[in-house]
């Protein structure tokens, strides 16, 4: 959400996104850039947001403004900070030591976009640069215009960077976010890239407008086959170690413990989920 729209960010408080990103960067202009951080700093002082995850995209430190928009966020309610462009381990070290000047609580995470090829390729040692990094961000625009490769509907321009970046995340246990997709007009193209995105591996998929979220929770979470077959899987795994049964078998499927593994991550997801919809507490 541009930082510069208190609008926009009104009206953000009833959305049903998981996560909001105030921007300070590229949705903000150099004149407009003061004026946004007094707005974002507004909004996010008055609360209302209820259990979504807020972060504040910050302008990149070569650029006039990129210190001064740490120290905002290093003062804010918010839960992470979205650092652009990043294509070393060394500008996020240059951020948590900052931040850490700054005083900013312990808990505020780093979410990193890597959104040139340089970027890409340093994915790995990007995600292992600090313990406050949380989430890696494909910026698919920006690694496109690089690339010098055509929007394709497929995205096949892409796939590479963006495994390299879903590998580099899941080796460190981090979050992997989808890029964004900005033909506003294409919900057929928008439809198919959220289930590429899950297909690869990705948690979520970031998104430019509201009307991209429903299309987006559908894609992203997971389905009511796919949950009450999960539930069996770790209803038969805990049957089979109460019996001290070796092997667990579930209509003729053999059930390992990666399976079981990936049903309790499934069924927390959607439990989450549910406690989000009735709003009877916040996901954990």
């Amino acid at each position: 959400m541009p930082g510069a729209n208190p609008r926009a960010l009104q009206k953000a408080r009833d959305l049903p996104a998981d996560g909001l990103i105030f921007d300070l960067e590229d949705a903000v202009a150099p004149a407009a850039k003061e004026m946004a951080r007094g707005i974002v700093a507004g909004a996010l002082n008055a609360g209302g947001y209820g259990w979504r995850e807020l972060v504040l995209r910050v302008n990149g430190f070569d650029t006039p403004w990129g210190k001064t928009d740490l120290a905002l966020a290093a003062r804010l309610p918010i839960d992470a900070v979205l650092l652009p462009k990043v294509e070393r381990a060394d500008q996020v070290a240059h951020a948590v030591s900052l931040l850490d000047e700054l005083g900013a609580p312990a808990a505020l995470a780093i979410w990193c976009m890597l959104e040139t090829p340089i970027g890409i390729l340093n994915a790995a040692a990007i995600a292992a640069a600090s313990p406050r990094l949380a989430a890696l961000v494909a910026g698919t625009s920006d690694l496109a215009k690089d690339l010098h490769a055509l929007h394709t509907r497929d995205r096949a321009p892409v796939l590479t960077s963006l495994g390299l970046l879903l590998l580099a995340a899941r080796a460190r246990n981090l979050v992997a976010l989808d890029g964004v997709h900005l033909d506003l007009a294409d919900d057929e193209g928008f439809a198919f890239a959220c289930r590429q995105g899950r297909e690869l591996g990705f948690d979520g998929k970031t998104l430019i407008h509201p009307k991209q979220i429903a299309p987006a929770n559908a894609a992203f979470g997971p389905s009511s086959e796919e949950v009450t077959w999960s539930r069996r899987v770790v209803a038969a795994h805990i049957d089979a170690e109460f019996k001290g049964a070796g092997i667990v078998l579930l209509d003729g499927r053999l059930i390992e413990k990666l399976h079981v593994e990936d049903a309790r991550r499934i069924v927390a997801i959607a439990e989450a989920i549910d406690q989000i919809e009735c709003g009877t507490a916040p996901p954990t």
